[in-house]
């Protein structure tokens, strides 16, 4: 039977389960990343599995997050990382070299091999034909330790490219055309796979713009063709062994296709503070702009940061717009350098930064009170940015070198020519060399910890029947970041469960943390502290998973939403939360804070229905999407005490 590019990668990598959409099934992985503020956690828990060496093909550790180094807590997290790759076999990329997703594109991705990636951008290296995505941390250790990925099969929604983009258009405007017509939730479940006349007429760095986001309509990844598109990139890269062809069978079906016509779309912006709310750029001609930040994983390549420059060319800045440029690698800086093409940004009177994620997480670079920020980052959640009230826009990096020239959003009609750029250098020069790789044998090296790195708890087995009470109760489309704020001071963090758990919900709810801790002193929180409700698309945005850890430390046994993205709702299985679905959406409008409740959990079966006792209320039907496996390791207390056990009994 004809396969699709998704199915054909799968069916080479399945380690177990059945390819039919909705079943679980074990994928082999190939490749892991990870970085540092995700990397921490994700390492300790690969220390406790006991293994003496990564059984991958390739892991590599990223440093590019918490590269502001303001007191011990990050240095101490860089030396732990460093040394730990260096034990288990895992290469290591010292801060300043650059992002991972850009940094992974250029030196490591391979077409048809699986990654995973302890970041919820991951799925850039989609770009050169790679099934990449993201995930928590502990499914990263696990996939090191050679156990399979567990994921849904995924639908395939086939999108069908055709025509060229005209004028200021770019591969930015596509996703957030895209964004605007499936929105936040419109990937859930789904691989969006890239097909059509159109595919040819985009370079790698431009499809790994369009994959790298993809992240934001909640798919699982998304993926483009290997073609000749893919050997020219690699052979750019310095790395034509890697090339392989890939493609759909001709007659392969689809579950799903839209069409895009590159030819008709404009410069697109989304507005404050969902990157589905989308609008044309020509909309918002006259709006101030206070701030211009150009760079992250989505837009930081060579190919954007020289149109950048050549916009900036015998030009300045307007002067009240703070313009930030982050290019995404050493390789990036260097080319600039060598294409005397650092000079014109320097001139223009922007800042250059480090090449790191800097002001996409969050890490300096924010914004004045109540600033309009224009961003070609791939978020713009609200708080986000570090400024609370502040406007962010996304835009591409071509709009937003007119919005820091001009001050203000223009009308595109009124930019003249765009600058014509190779998106391939020629002779790319290698910085492979800046890479830590490992010794051959690490039995003999020693892992640095600094006081910061806080050993992990063991979470208890899930009990036959929890009696507990509404703690939170939250809206639709809650982030990530609305349950763990990104920026410089929380991010430090991370390697400290105890520590960063003080910040949950904190700019949601301030009293929530409190709550929880006088539940944890009346003895109840280790069973269940309290239950979370929420509204639909619960926890998308970033695949932190301290997101999950931090709740569960306070007590947080159980999730009671509407609907869960992806990556979280996985982050909550691996840490023994029970993430429950309410059979009647109307039911939550009945679910107050501090309302008791009862969970019979020893009644819950895959897929299967239960009713909750809620007091003044009554019976509240809740389900669940669970698989068998997953439901197990809710009921072990969490992935890694499964993982244990099931050892312990093969022993």
């Amino acid at each position: 039977m004809p396969k699709n590019l998704t199915q054909k990668i799968i069916a080479a990598h399945l380690m177990d389960g059945s390819m039919e959409p909705g079943a679980e099934i074990g994928l082999k992985i190939d490749q892991t990343l990870t970085q540092d503020a995700t990397g921490t956690m994700a390492y300790l828990q690969f220390e406790a599995l006991g293994l003496d060496r990564v059984k991958t093909e390739l892991s590599v550790s990223y440093v590019d997050h918490n590269t502001l180094q303001m007191g011990f807590r990050n240095p101490d997290d860089h030396r732990y990382l460093r040394s730990i790759a260096k034990k288990y076999g895992i290469i290591f990329s010292p801060p300043g070299t650059g992002i991972c997703h850009q940094l992974h594109l250029e030196n490591f991705a391979k077409p048809g091999k699986t990654l995973i990636g302890s970041d919820s951008h991951t799925p850039t290296a989609g770009g050169v034909g790679s099934l990449a995505m993201g995930a928590g941390g502990l499914s990263v250790a696990l996939a090191m330790a050679g156990e399979p990925y567990h994921i849904p099969m995924p639908k395939v929604l086939r999108v069908h490219l055709t025509g060229t983009l005209q004028g200021w258009a770019s591969a930015k405007d596509v996703i957030l055309h895209l964004l605007g017509r499936l929105t936040v939730k419109g990937g859930v479940g789904k691989v969006l796979e890239y097909t059509g006349p159109g595919v040819a007429t985009l370079s790698v760095p431009e499809r790994a713009v369009i994959t790298n986001m993809g992240a934001e309509l909640g798919a699982t990844t998304s993926v483009f063709p290997s073609d000749e598109r893919t050997r020219e990139f690699l052979v750019s890269m310095g790395r034509p062994e890697d090339f392989t062809p890939l493609a759909a069978d001709e007659d392969a079906a689809y579950d799903d296709t839209i069409e895009v016509d590159l030819s008709t779309l404009e410069p697109l912006a989304a507005q404050p503070h969902m990157p589905d709310r989308v609008v044309p750029v020509a909309r918002l001609a006259g709006l101030k702009v206070d701030q211009a930040a150009i760079g992250s994983c989505t837009n930081s390549s060579y190919a954007d940061m020289k149109s950048v420059a050549l916009l900036f060319a015998g030009k300045q800045v307007a002067e009240h717009t703070d313009t930030m440029i982050s290019p995404g690698s050493k390789q990036v800086i260097k080319l600039l350098a060598r294409e005397s093409l650092i000079e014109p940004i320097v001139d223009s009177g922007a800042r250059l930064l480090e090449a790191s994620c800097g002001p996409c997480i969050g890490m300096g670079g924010s914004p004045v009170s109540q600033g309009v920020s224009v961003r070609t980052f791939n978020r713009n959640f609200e708080g986000r940015s570090g400024t609370q009230d502040a406007q962010v826009y996304l835009v591409s990096p071509l709009t937003a070198a007119q919005c820091a020239l001009r001050g203000e959003f223009s009308d595109p009609a009124t930019w003249g020519e765009p600058p014509a750029v190779d998106p391939l250098p020629k002779d790319a020069p290698s910085i492979r060399s800046l890479f830590i790789y490992p010794p051959v044998d690490g039995a003999a090296v020693e892992i640095e910890r600094g006081p910061n790195i806080v050993a992990l708890e063991q979470f208890p087995t899930l009990p036959d029947t929890i009696e507990t009470a509404v703690q939170l109760k939250v809206e639709d489309n809650i982030t990530t970041d609305h349950i763990l704020p990104a920026g410089a001071q929380i991010t430090a963090l991370r390697s400290n469960i105890p520590a960063i758990s003080e910040y949950i919900f904190n700019r949601v709810d301030a009293g929530f943390v409190g709550r929880m801790k006088a539940r944890a002193a009346q003895g109840v929180a280790k069973a269940c502290g309290g239950v979370i409700v929420a509204g639909d698309n619960y926890g998308q945005g970033s695949s932190r998973e301290h997101a999950a850890l931090g709740p569960r430390h306070l007590g947080v046994c159980a999730v009671v939403a509407k609907s869960f993205a992806r990556i979280h709702r996985a982050n909550l299985v691996n840490f023994g939360i029970l993430p429950l679905l309410l059979v009647n959406k109307d039911d939550y409008d009945t679910l107050a804070q501090d309302t008791p409740l009862s969970i019979p959990t020893a009644s819950i079966q895959p897929g299967g229905e239960v009713s909750l006792q809620v007091n003044g209320v009554g019976l509240v039907p809740v389900t669940n999407d669970l698989s068998a496996h997953e439901l197990a390791v809710i009921r072990a207390g969490g992935l890694l005490n499964f993982v244990r056990f099931a050892k312990a009994q093969t022993a």
